[in-house]
């Protein structure tokens, strides 16, 4: 898995390419997410649009950056899911905890809502 990621209107973007599958790369994205929040970033918008698959170390990253946002009033949606990662997610129940949505443009109007 690669990842890119910046800060876009106080907002923590992060791109995921590949496979999300934990691998070494869960705690890189841990630390960057620490280092967002230290600087009171406490939005997050995650692209998965080029994750093929997502395997349980993988949500366990998901559900650990969710966590670190929420823990400081924050934030963390998810931008345009395949069709097999948004199945994976109906079918462990994420969708109903993690905002899901199209595009980078309607994921900032949802973080700004908040």
């Amino acid at each position: 898995m690669k990842y890119q990621y910046q800060v876009e209107d106080s907002v923590f973007v992060l791109t995921l390419n590949g496979d999300l599958i934990g691998e070494n790369k869960g705690p890189e994205l841990m630390e960057l997410a620490n280092e967002q929040v230290n600087n009171d970033v406490k939005l997050c918008a995650i692209d998965i649009s080029d994750v093929r698959f997502i395997n349980s170390s993988g949500i366990g990253v998901l559900i650990t950056l969710l966590t670190k946002f929420r823990n400081v009033d924050g934030e963390v949606i998810l931008i345009n899911p395949s069709e097999q990662v948004k199945k994976l997610l109906i079918i462990t129940k994420l969708n109903a905890i993690f905002t899901i949505v199209d595009t980078k443009e309607e994921a900032f109007q949802e973080l700004k809502k908040s």
